[in-house]
Order: C-alpha cells, then structure tokens, then sequence
C-alpha cells in the first residue's frame, strides 16, 4: 500500500494532473542556505520528482521563499502561507518536499496541512514515497513524521540550551556588556579603562541617590549638557563606545542592569506564552522578578555599586510606579498636596487620591472613590488637605528637632560635593575634546604633504575637532557663569544656622523637596473624617514602625456637625451669664482659642445668630422691650431723661459727655441709667426754657 510511486500509481488520477504541482524548499537559517548547498541542491532536484510523477515542468511551481527561515512557526514564512492558500483554493494536486520538517517543526502548522490536503484530495510526496492524507494508514504515518519532526527540533534545543545553560552558571558564557563594562583578553570582565566613562557612570547612580527618580536624573544630566556613553550591538561601530544624549530609556537601562552592580545574571527576561503575543506568533517577552533570577553570581567582576545598593534602587524604581493594590505610593509630583501617594482612607484602608477645587485650581483635596468607579457608590470621603497637610508638616518639624545640626551639616557637605562632581565631569570631556583634537592634529601631520587628495580630508577632520574643542569650552564658561561660586565663610554659617529655623528653610523648598523629606521619615497617612463629629483622626506610621494619632478640626457647614458645639454652648450661656455683651463674648472666645463652624474667628454678630440659636435672652435690663422713662431704681433713661427736660436725646448724650448730668451703664452696650434729683429737674428744665428762642429752634 506504501509505495515508491510513480507516474502509474493508482492513487495519483486525471484530477490531481490536472492542478499544479508545488515544490516547497526551505532551510532553517542563511548560515545553512550559504554553507549547506547540498541540501539546497537537493531539494531543487525535487522539480525532476514531480515530472517523474506525471506532471508537466511547467505546471509545477517551486516555493523558495521561506529559505533562511525556521519553521518552528508558520507566521514568518511567507512561502508557506502561501502554500495553504494555494491549496485551500484548490489549485494544487501535489505538494512535494525533502521530508516532513521541511514543511513544518510543529504539529499545530503540520496537522492544518494535512487537514486542508485531505479536505481538497492534495497528495504529499517527499524524495521517497507518495502519501494520501485522505487514507488512513497514509495519515498515521504522516502524523508520525510530524511528531518525530517537532521531537527532534526539541532535542536539538535541549542540547544546545542545556550546553548554554551550564556555561553561563559558572559565569563563562559572554553575552554583550553594557557601556563601562569591557572583556580583557584572559575572559574576564573589568571596569572601561575611560575615566569619563566611569565618572559619568557613577555620576548617575550618585544622582538617583540623592533624586530618587529616573527622570530627574535625566533632567539633571541635560540641565548641565551632560552625555551619556552606550554601546550599540549593530552599526558601523558595533560594540564601540558612543556617547548619546541623556533620555529617560537610557537613565532606566542604567539603573536596572545589574551588571554595574558586579554581578553576572543569566535568564532576567523570558518569553510568556500567555501574554500579548507579536505579530510574529512568538509569546511576548517579560521581565523575571530579581528574586527569580535562574543565574545571579554576585561580585563576579568589579562593578560601580554595590549589591545592597542596587537591590535598594531596584526597590525604588518599582515604588516609583504607582500601584495602589500593590502599595507603591509612586515618585512625587509637583502639585502642593504633601501627602500625595501615602495617604490612605481610613474607612476602607485603600490608597486615597489627589484632586484640585476652587476657581485657580490651588485647593487639593484627598478623595476615595474606589466605591464610586468600581461599584457606582457615593464616595467613600473627601478630606481638604490644607488643614491635614499644615498639621503634618508641624508634627514633622517637631519630629525633626533633635536633629537639625546633622542636617545642615549634611547640606553643606552635600553641595560641596555636587559642585566638585560636576566640576570633574566638564574636566573629563574638555580633556576628551582635547584629546581627540591632537590625535586629528597627529593624523595630519604624518601624511605626506604632496597628497593632497589624503591632506585635504585630515585638515579638514582636524579643524572639526578643533571647533569641538572650542565649542566644550564656550560651553564649559557659560556653565561656569551660571552656577554659584565655592561657598564662602560666611554662606557656610548661613547654612548652619538653618538648623535653628528649620522652618525657614522648609518654607523655601519646593513641593518635590518637600514630599521627598517627608517620605524619608513617614511611610503613610491614613485619615478618618467621619469616626467622630467636626474631626480628621490621622494616624502617621513612621518609617520606624512607629504610629501616632491625632485629632484635627476640621471646618464643617453648620454647628449640628461641628466638634466644640457643647464647649461654645456652655461658655456662651457662662458669660453672658456674666452680664458680658455679645462683642465681649466674641473677644474672650477669640483668646480662647475656640473657632466658628467655619473655621473663622467669632464677631458680636456671629455671637449674636448663636444666642438665638440657643435660647439665650440677651442681659440687657429690659430685655429686648423698648426702654421705660424710668428704670426701677428711680433712674431715668435717656429718653425719659429728654423728655423730663424738653430737650432732644442727642441734647442728653451730650450733657452726659460734658458731665452735665451723671449715670452709667453696667457694662458697655447696656442702656444709661440717669441719676435725675427732683431738684436738678427743675434747674435744667428752666435753663433750657431761658435758651435764645432762634438757637433753640436751631438745635
């Protein structure tokens, strides 16, 4: 049943001669195609199998297309899929090749062959016999040679990988070194023999030290025009050290390739069937967690940090990313809000986050509203940051006391050192202008003067650095300009004496700077403005794993929501039980400490709409009813007292002014109390009666 075959084979019929015949050739990379010619040969041959199988040469076509690519996948080979078009619109009546892994290496792209040939009665033929995917026995053995296809692929790899595998475990295996990294000629790696290399290679880690961020590295180094040195594996200069501008892709790979940290890391990346995939079918590549690394031989070569270092950083660039589910709070931003990114919700323990109200957008409020999005809920609190963000900053200074000297003394020697860092790097590339500038100047001068055609070429190479040289160093003096001087005497004791106003010189950082102190010594925040009436609780967990709790008044619509209503209550019914006045009770509140529901300090007004609120008759004598002419004492009011003496009220003010007539009151705001002897009313009353008749008038 399985025969040769040839042009008299039952099996090949009018049908199948009357398609095409496809000659399907591949090989599995270039390096194969230039040096396993045979192979090629061979499988070019393949046309003279067809003809012997009964169809004309030119109705078979040959499919090289796929030479020099794999076929561990259908996605890349253009040759095969256009096989299986050729096929499922029925034009093909034979499809021939060397062996079964020539068509494919895996069974999912061998098994839809088979089907689509079966389907549309293709036969199959390889250099020694004829197969009918449509019969059963010529199917089995086909799916056989295609296990055995896919199979042997796998064994090759195992080898291979497993011979791989075992020579990077004891850190032999070269793989590409990143910039500031070199192998010497015994097979071991050192430090790049370039000191501007190395000073700027370090300069960044010093800089993530002190900024925390990628991207602040990246504006420092090109605020100051500084490059940074890659080596780039494909170009003219393969494996050369160039020198590119500072971006953040650059600052990151810097940061995260353990190799500077001296150590030898094998398997940091792997392909994850699962994930996205590419638009060639391979699963995509993702980053393995640093504790997951397969190899990772520590201190295998000198390094510029070290491994405690590097893992720190590796923990500050993830916190860098926010992620809330994850706890990572994130890198600071520049908006006002101080608890930005640690500040969580007391009510349901998620992260909290930042909004801006008012009409300039200056007013941050911290928000939950994970019930809101997730669930369509209410939010679960807003709490305005003003207050809570003044209250943290107080207990921070009053944390940071005891330790203000040590930290005007760091900030001395801290921008000693960044001036003296940044004086060196323009010190190493003017010297590597200069250095290319004479070596150019070297190159001209050993040319032959009569070859022009060469001399022409060198002066001008020459001049060009030459320009470089000059442009560094205009460089170089206008940064020298705008950079302050060395520190002087008397700015060094100003710095020291920060540490006796430290709020002062916290008053003069940014927001950044701010939230960066901040988080040096305060993990999260976590508040609740609804456990009790009128009040924020803020818990502040130290980095130390220390808490602390404190109670903050918060400004709330009314005096139903308002924490001090009992306190107000009682000291308001307290002194004006004391006969004060409403703009007296407002000025003892006031020293008192004690705010509106507003947050505002009180008024007599204010005071006022309260005792109304309360019940609280006024201490007024005759209560809210109009004065009487005569007090119950025998005293006369002021009214009373203008009319006894036929005179006007301003007339009785006035006398009371000059000491005519004598009374008081109990305290300011309470009517006069007029002492008017019988007596005196009539001496009065008759001197008023004997007043000019025209002045009379007149007043």
């Amino acid at each position: 049943m399985l025969s040769v075959g040839g042009a008299t084979d039952e099996r090949i019929g009018t049908a199948h001669r009357a398609k095409l015949a496809f000659i399907y050739i591949r090989q599995s990379t270039a390096d194969q195609v230039r040096q396993h010619q045979e192979s090629t040969t061979a499988q070019y041959r393949l046309v003279d199998r067809a003809a012997g199988l009964g169809w004309p040469r030119e109705r078979i076509t040959v499919i090289d297309d796929d030479l020099g690519k794999s076929g561990t996948s259908s996605a890349e080979r253009q040759g095969f899929q256009r096989l299986m078009a050729e096929i499922g619109l029925g034009k093909a009546g034979l499809v021939v090749s060397l062996d079964a892994s020539r068509l494919a290496r895996n069974n999912r792209d061998w098994h839809q062959l088979l089907e689509l040939c079966s389907i549309f009665g293709v036969l199959l033929a390889d250099s020694e016999r004829l197969y009918d995917p449509g019969a059963y026995h010529d199917r089995l053995l086909l799916g056989l040679s295609g296990i055995m296809s896919e199979a042997e692929l796998h064994q090759i790899r195992m080898r291979l990988h497993q011979g791989e595998w075992q020579k990077a475990a004891r850190g032999e295996l070269r793989c590409p070194l990143p910039a500031g990294l070199v192998w010497e000629r015994d097979g071991r790696i050192a430090l790049h023999p370039d000191e501007e290399v190395q000073a700027r290679l370090r300069f960044v880690f010093e800089m993530f030290g002190e900024l925390q961020s990628a991207k602040a590295v990246m504006r420092e180094l090109q605020r100051h025009g500084l490059l940074l040195p890659a080596r780039p594996l494909r170009g003219p200069s393969p494996q050369e050290v160039v020198w590119v501008a500072a971006d953040s892709a650059r600052v990151l790979h810097i940061l995260h390739n353990p190799a500077y940290a001296g150590a030898y890391v094998y398997g940091r990346r792997r392909r994850d069937p699962t994930r996205r995939r590419t638009p060639f079918g391979r699963g995509a590549t993702v980053k393995v967690a640093l504790e997951r690394w397969p190899i990772c031989l520590r201190d295998a070569h000198p390094g510029y940090i070290g491994w405690e270092e590097f893992v720190a950083n590796q923990a500050r660039l993830t916190g860098n990313v926010a992620h809330h589910v994850a706890g990572r709070p994130g890198v600071v931003r520049r908006g006002q809000a101080l608890l930005q990114g640690i500040v969580v919700c007391g009510r349901c323990g998620r992260r909290m986050g930042v909004q801006y109200s008012g009409p300039h957008g200056d007013y941050p409020v911290y928000h939950c509203s994970a019930d809101q999005v997730g669930a369509g809920q209410i939010r679960c609190q807003e709490v305005r940051a003003l207050a809570v963000d003044a209250a943290c900053e107080r207990i921070l200074l009053e944390t940071l006391t005891p330790e203000r000297v040590a930290l005007a003394v760091s900030a001395v020697g801290q921008l000693e050192a960044e001036a003296k860092a940044l004086e060196h790097q323009w010190a190493l590339r003017r010297e590597r202008a200069r250095h290319e500038a004479e070596r150019a100047r070297r190159q001209y001068d050993k040319v032959e003067p009569e070859n022009r055609l060469v001399a022409r070429t060198l002066e001008r190479a020459w001049e060009e650095r030459l320009r470089e040289v000059e442009t560094v160093e205009q460089a170089y003096e206008a940064w020298r300009r705008a950079q302050p001087g060395p520190l002087s005497e008397s700015e060094r004791g100003e710095v020291l004496g920060m540490a006796k106003d430290l709020e002062r010189l916290w008053r003069g950082a940014t927001a950044e700077e701010r939230k960066r102190i901040l988080r040096l010594v305060v993990s999260q925040v976590v508040l609740d403005q609804k456990r009790e009436r009128g009040l924020v609780s803020v818990r502040i967990a130290w980095q130390t794993g220390a808490t602390s709790e404190h109670k903050l008044r918060r400004s709330v619509q009314g005096y139903a929501e308002c924490a001090d209503t009992e306190v107000l209550e009682r000291r308001v019914r307290a002194l004006n039980g004391a006969g004060m006045m409403d703009r007296e009770i407002a000025t003892v509140l006031n020293a008192e400490g004690l705010l509106t529901a507003h947050g505002a300090p009180f008024t007599g007004g204010t005071v006022h709409l309260l005792r109304k609120r309360w019940d609280i008759p006024t201490v007024k004598i005759n209560g809210v009813a109009a004065n009487p002419q005569r007090w119950p004492d025998g005293s006369y009011s002021v009214q009373g007292a203008a009319i006894a003496l036929g005179v006007t009220a301003q007339t009785v003010f006035k006398w009371l002014r000059k000491g005519r007539l004598q009374g008081y009151q109990r305290t300011k705001g309470q009517p006069w109390q007029i002492t008017l002897p019988e007596d005196s009313v009539g001496v009065l009353a008759a001197q008023v009666r004997r007043t000019n008749p025209s002045r009379r008038t007149a007043s």
